[in-house]
């Protein structure tokens, strides 16, 4: 099926502010989603290499601004 993958990466995005936290080295969320769709934010610039053992993948400062805007945009009241 073709799908339109800039949406479902923004909606992706969104999701992952749910799982976010913050650690030593900034925020993180954890990566149980599509591995095609972390590789476009990868690629984007959202988060940092997925491909990796953790459970959880690191948020740039863009893409943790960006996940919690879109959070509240697509599920905000």
């Amino acid at each position: 099926m073709e799908y339109n993958k800039n949406k479902v990466d923004e909606m992706t995005l969104a999701l992952l502010y749910l799982t976010t936290f913050l650690d030593k080295y900034g925020a993180r969320t954890w990566k149980g989603m599509d591995w095609d769709t972390l590789d476009r934010l990868y690629e984007k610039g959202f988060i940092g290499d997925p491909k990796s053992k953790t459970k959880s993948v690191v948020l740039t400062e863009e893409g943790e601004k960006l996940s919690e805007e879109l959070f509240v945009k697509h599920f905000g009241i």
